[in-house]
């Protein structure tokens, strides 16, 4: 629960420096700072390494309606989404097309789902806006 916390802020800020908002470079300085002060040497990489997931481009982007290829995880893995529109509605299918889980978010803005189970799916989004999706090891 804690990753989740973390990510939220921190891609709302990246949001902002894509749209090339003002805020960016103090949110992304504060992001650092949150991690420098860790006393713990391997939280402060864990905090480091979280900071680089969210710099990485996103795994499918695009407008309104879509359905993504068939990917593979095979371990535990964040599904973080961010959408730039009031409607944002994103099924998460198996393999043979069956709804593993219902996701949204309302007014726009970023969530986070964590995938449990390794295996193959794909997405089918139905948004107002422009939208990203990436893949995150959990």
């Amino acid at each position: 629960m804690r990753l989740v916390l973390v990510l939220v802020p921190i891609g709302l800020g990246l949001a902002a420096a894509q749209a090339g908002g003002p805020a960016v470079d103090t949110s992304i300085r504060q992001a650092f700072a949150r991690c420098r002060v860790l006393e713990d040497g391997h939280e402060r990489v864990r905090c480091y390494d979280r900071l680089s997931t969210m710099l990485a481009p996103p795994r499918f982007e695009g407008r309104l309606t879509a359905q993504t290829d068939l990917f593979d995880i095979t371990r535990p893995t964040i599904l973080r989404y961010e959408s730039d529109g009031p409607i944002f509605v994103m099924y998460l299918k198996d393999a043979a097309g069956g709804t593993v889980q219902n996701l949204h978010i309302g007014g726009g803005g970023v969530a986070t789902f964590l995938i449990e189970t390794p295996g193959t799916y794909s997405l089918q989004v139905s948004g107002s806006e422009s939208w990203r999706i990436w893949l995150d090891p959990a």
